[in-house]
């Protein structure tokens, strides 16, 4: 498992006015993402280092948004003044997960512009919903140059730490691992275990030197 990137939902201002503030703080450019017809949202991806990558995403005025648990995640969210509304993991297999959670995955695409169709395969969204500390899973099933952070522009920051509120115990179960730390390429603080849950900040190392959002 390995983290595939952290969605942040757009704020009352909509969709480029959230973007151009994180490409302020960090330095780093966006390119546009293209819409999910199937969930009812668009988004625009800053690519990262290390192939993570930061997802900028907004509702749209669209049947989806309203009847998809992506959609309504990120409607939620935005309603609520926007900010951090998850983490992804990716996986190669979703088998397992699907398994575990007792329901089967489902397909996600877009298209930004100018590049091929994306397409990949999702499940979580629900546990995401009823426990913002959750991650989603995800498997791409577009080829490896397709993936967000091999597309658009170069940007030389990396994520360091998530800080989540929450039950590192409670993700572990949800992650179906014991291992001590299942995502071993970034580091996680555990904060107010008994608040509310889900991302409080995300820090990334940049050129200027580290910078929480």
């Amino acid at each position: 498992m390995h983290l595939d990137h952290v969605s942040f939902a757009a704020e009352p201002d909509g969709l480029e006015a959230a973007a151009g503030r994180l490409a302020d703080a960090l330095g780093i450019e966006a390119y546009d993402g293209g819409v999910h017809p199937r969930f009812g949202t668009r988004n625009l991806v800053f690519p990262l280092e290390s192939g993570h990558y930061l997802e900028v995403v907004e509702p749209l005025e669209h049947p989806a948004t309203l009847s998809t648990p992506f959609g309504q995640a990120v409607r939620a969210r935005s309603e609520m003044g926007g900010g951090w509304m998850g983490w992804v993991i990716r996986v190669d297999d979703l088998a397992p997960v699907e398994a575990r959670l007792e329901r089967a995955a489902v397909d996600g695409n877009r298209t930004p512009p100018g590049h091929d169709e994306v397409v990949w395969k999702q499940i979580g969204i629900k546990g995401l919903i009823a426990d913002p500390q959750l991650p989603y899973f995800i498997r791409w099933d577009s080829p490896a140059a397709q993936h967000p952070a091999a597309l658009g522009p170069r940007n030389d920051v990396s994520i360091a730490e998530l800080s989540i509120a929450g039950d590192r115990d409670r993700v572990r179960d949800w992650l179906g691992t014991d291992d001590r730390k299942p995502i071993s390429e970034i580091s996680i603080d555990w904060v107010a275990p008994h608040g509310a849950p889900g991302i409080q900040s995300v820090t990334f190392a940049t050129p200027r030197g580290l910078v929480t959002i």
